[in-house]
């Protein structure tokens, strides 16, 4: 597509989008009685109006049936968690029995390397991308240390090229291959947080494979952001937050996927509890764990209804726009447009005053653009913040700006580049 930089064409491609009418389902933060262009949906999606109805749905549920809630009603909360489980498989490419909504991610990280992070012998090494987000780097780093390791040693980091920002696929796999020998688990995230490329997952994974590993993804910044293929990617586990590019609210659930060729491996420890016991047996109280058959077995404490219900309301969403073919086709031409944008304002300030470091191949990228700003970078920030453009910064130095098909728009792109060049001449 050719790029037109102004706000006309801007609004034409609004008026072709057949997801524009997606944009009523959410509301945006305001201030001062004006809306924000919110570029934010990375760290926080926004609440889709319909959040509110399904959760006081559920308080009338426990107003109404009190403990009776957990089977009487049009959704009893025993078996809630199975409603999600349909809508959740066609965002991750999974099929239903593979993924539950349970806990918070970091939480379901350490759970599933319980089962998956199994060292023996001289494969005790996992190998991780450098610059993931610190969550993934403390809890690797503890379970390394759990079984006995120097994480010095049995953690093996891929870095970018000295002086580039993006991590190359093919030194990813030529690292699993010079240490295939030690290595026990792979373990990156789907979409690095800071520069929003997406990684070859693909690859990835018969890599770690081919030497005997297992494979597992963080998919924080790629569940419901980018169209994944868990399942047929044979993919060992993965695990995401939903408030992000899912919009389930602040601290929302989790979700985990686990490959059905696992279902029936013996082998897999996990940490049990009675919510993973054998649901037709769950209420026999027997001693001797017997877990549900799925990624249900992995679960511990019983359902979390109400973050449930937030997460529900959203997924319906989902749903609604016809999942992920239809978003991601947008979000492709979102981002090349912000990406125009950018570098027609570059061209107008005569130097790079904004450096893109996200994947210029879209295939490459989700939803988010980084940019380093030549100078004042916080203080663009501050400034795009204190005239209603909400993205988010992250230190030392980069700006990051989500355009979300579900909700954003090309005005908005065209109306922020029209702020960034603002800023820039003005700062």
């Amino acid at each position: 597509m050719i790029f037109e930089n102004n706000i006309a064409f801007a609004r034409s491609l609004d008026e072709q989008d057949t997801l524009a009418g997606m944009r009523n389902e959410f509301l945006f933060p305001e201030q001062n009685n004006k809306q924000f262009i919110y570029l934010c949906g990375n760290s926080l999606g926004l609440q889709p109006k319909v959040a509110k109805d399904v959760l006081h749905r559920q308080l009338d549920n426990w107003k109404n049936l009190a403990v009776e809630g957990w089977f009487d009603g049009q959704e009893p909360w025993m078996f809630y968690h199975k409603e999600l489980k349909k809508l959740m498989a066609p965002i991750v490419g999974a099929i239903p029995a593979e993924v539950c909504p349970m806990n918070t991610l970091t939480v379901n990280l350490h759970l599933l390397m319980v089962s998956f992070y199994q060292p023996k012998g001289n494969k005790y090494k996992i190998i991780m991308e450098a610059g993931a987000f610190p969550s993934d780097q403390y809890a690797i780093e503890s379970q390394v240390k759990f079984h006995g390791f120097n994480a010095d040693d049995a953690i093996i980091e891929v870095k970018p090229r000295e002086g580039e920002y993006i991590l190359r696929t093919e030194d990813i796999v030529r690292t699993i291959e010079e240490h295939g020998d030690e290595i026990a688990l792979v373990l990156f995230g789907g979409i690095n947080y800071f520069t929003g490329q997406w990684f070859d997952m693909e690859a990835i994974t018969k890599a770690g494979h081919k030497v005997g590993a297992k494979v597992g993804f963080d998919l924080a910044h790629a569940a419901g952001n980018v169209p994944l293929k868990l399942h047929d990617w044979d993919i060992d586990f993965a695990c995401w937050c939903s408030y992000k590019y899912q919009n389930s609210g602040p601290g929302g659930i989790s979700g985990i996927f686990v490959h059905e060729k696992h279902f029936a491996d013996a082998s897999l420890h996990r940490f049990a509890g009675w919510w993973g016991y054998n649901e037709a047996q769950r209420f026999k109280m027997e001693k001797g764990f017997v877990p549900e058959t799925g990624a249900d077995g992995w679960q511990i404490s019983c359902t979390q209804v109400m973050p449930m219900a937030l997460y529900h309301a959203s997924l319906t969403l989902f749903e609604k726009a016809g999942f992920m073919d239809a978003l991601r086709n947008k979000s492709k031409t979102l981002t090349s447009y912000l990406f125009y944008i950018i570098n027609e304002v570059n061209k107008e300030l005569g130097e790079e005053q904004y450096k893109i470091i996200t994947p210029q191949n879209e295939e490459d990228r989700g939803a988010q653009v980084s940019i380093i700003a030549k100078a004042n970078g916080k203080a663009i920030f501050d400034h795009l913040v204190a005239n209603h453009v909400l993205g988010d910064w992250r230190e030392p130095n980069v700006i990051r700006l989500s355009p979300v098909p579900m909700y954003n728009s090309f005005e908005d792109v065209y109306l922020t580049g029209e702020l960034l060049l603002a800023v820039a001449r003005n700062i």
